[in-house]
């Protein structure tokens, strides 16, 4: 069987509103939802370490008139 979390649409964290780009070369990505930085996308460590997309995802509201 193949894995759940392969088969689902992967998060995107640019489109989510807790994520951010931090002045740190070290670690350049952040989430303000789970507080903390990294090399990788968040979701991407949190995918690595739970082996469930993030569950804190939440869409950046759209541009007022788009």
């Amino acid at each position: 069987m193949k894995n759940p979390t392969k088969l689902k649409k992967r998060i995107r964290c640019a489109d989510c509103k807790h994520f951010y780009i931090t002045w740190d070369e070290q670690f350049p990505y952040g989430c303000r939802a789970m507080g903390f930085k990294g090399k990788r996308s968040p979701a991407t460590t949190v995918l690595n370490a739970s082996e469930m997309p993030c569950q804190l995802f939440s869409p950046k509201p759209k541009p007022h008139g788009k």
